[in-house]
């Protein structure tokens, strides 16, 4: 068996709650808690709450997952695939730049899960979950920074079925020989995932996190009924089938010692990561020059960055989707609405005349030198050109809100009401929040939502 996927196994079976640093634990969850957000936001939204219909019901023998916020029960795969459907549609789910790709939303739904259904044999407390968290996290991480996945392919769907099973393995307490086997097994179960759909506005992008989840409830199964994958499942889907490279001492680097939780970022423009560098200056840009709110004063805009953003260039987005990775949309409605929030990329918002025509003047290049940069920055420059021939321009290296130029607790906190309180209210939603922020003190991961 190939020596990564024996030392990725070896460290999920011996992590404990014990050897986290309390900086690390703090940071799992915030990252719990912007998946738990990141749910509840998107919950509501229409083809959700249709797929709602489908897959889940009244409490039973089979549906033992409470949805989060509906009152609705799922079994466990189910509940995980319509969790990570649900915390993906909006795009405001945190991430890894490194691994280029959203660890969190891959690892959550499927963990929460099983700790709610009566796969393990015992309650979950909030350490083991918090551990397991962790352990599932920095298996998919670590996966996703070691390949370059080909570039048709969508991150999304990938190696987070790996850490989402990690987790589950963690968490019933696998061995190392269980935990290879679970990996190698898990490999096999990645989604063809196509990178067109994000850019076409085709939102069947948004069930590509959702099957990880659910797929790594099957490897779960298939373990636990005798199957067993080939010997180096991780080195041959992402060594050489979705990625012709898999960098075995960067998958390994300091395992044990960097937690990848610690790297990740989170997002409080409501759009595709590599719009928000171009909004970062933008907002410094509103902020310096009131007069920028008369937007039929503006001639032209013109957006620098790396490659990945400019390619972000559809000026004439169909859906929402599409409008969150259409960086011309995003610059344009930002200036429309004078924010960046769930509803400038929805609703009316997509039929607003005035974004659509603004829109249409907002160019994007990509700037060599910035591409150079990636992956430890994410930089832009924003230049926009009145009528009467004023220029302003800012440029930054890196996005807010990443590990370097992290936000402060109050914006994350904010973040979680705003998102929560699409499905739940006030009340209810400081009382989730302040058991998130409490978790390892919980006995039962299944009280976490009671009467929320």
């Amino acid at each position: 068996m190939a020596n990564h996927t024996l030392k990725l196994a070896e460290f999920c079976s011996e992590i404990t709650f014990e050897k986290l640093e309390p900086k690390v634990v703090e940071r799992a969850k915030l990252i719990i808690s912007d998946c738990v957000a990141a749910i509840l936001g998107g919950i509501v939204e229409t083809e959700v709450q249709q797929l709602l219909k489908l897959h889940s019901g009244h409490k039973s023998a089979i549906r033992q997952v409470p949805i989060i916020g509906p009152g609705k029960w799922a079994e466990r795969s189910q509940a995980a695939l319509l969790h990570g459907i649900a915390g993906t549609v909006l795009e405001m789910d945190e991430g890894h730049q490194f691994a280029k790709g959203h660890p969190g939303m891959h690892v959550f739904p499927a963990l929460l899960a099983a700790a709610q259904s009566d796969l393990p044999q015992q309650p979950v407390s909030g350490q083991d979950f918090i551990t397991a968290f962790v352990a599932g996290y920095d298996v998919a991480a670590r996966i996703g920074l070691a390949s370059q996945l080909r570039p048709p392919m969508h991150p999304h769907g990938t190696w987070g079925v790996i850490g989402a099973a990690s987790a589950i393995g963690r968490l019933l307490q696998f061995n190392n020989q269980q935990h290879a086997q679970l990996m190698n097994i898990a490999s096999s179960l990645t989604t063809a995932t196509s990178r067109r759909t994000m850019l076409e506005g085709g939102t069947v992008r948004n069930v590509y996190a959702g099957l990880s989840n659910q797929m790594a409830h099957l490897a779960i199964d298939l373990i636990q009924s005798g199957f067993s994958g080939e010997k180096d499942g991780i080195g041959s889907v992402f060594g050489q089938i979705v990625s012709e490279k898999l960098d075995g001492p960067l998958l390994l680097e300091y395992l044990g010692q960097r937690f990848e939780v610690m790297r990740n970022y989170f997002k409080l423009h409501a759009c595709c990561r590599f719009n928000h560098a171009a909004l970062d200056c933008l907002f410094e840009l509103m902020h310096q020059h009131p007069k920028l709110s008369d937007v039929e004063n503006i001639a032209s805009i013109e957006v620098q960055s790396y490659s990945l953003a400019a390619e972000l260039n559809d000026s004439n987005p169909q859906n929402m989707l599409a409008a969150k990775f259409s960086l011309p949309f995003a610059i344009a409605t930002t200036l429309v609405h004078k924010n960046s929030k769930v509803m400038s990329f929805a609703g009316d918002a997509l039929k607003n005349e005035t974004t659509l025509m603004l829109a249409q003047k907002v160019f994007v290049v990509e700037n060599p030198s910035m591409t150079k940069m990636l992956p430890d920055f994410r930089p832009a420059k924003v230049t926009i050109k009145l009528e009467n021939a004023q220029i302003f321009s800012h440029n930054v290296t890196t996005n807010k809100g990443d590990w370097q130029d992290p936000y402060c607790a109050h914006d994350l906190e904010e973040k979680f009401y705003s998102l929560a309180e699409r499905t739940i209210n006030r009340n209810k939603s400081n009382l989730l929040y302040n058991r998130l922020m409490a978790l390892e003190k919980a006995n039962d991961i299944r009280d976490l939502f009671h009467r929320i």
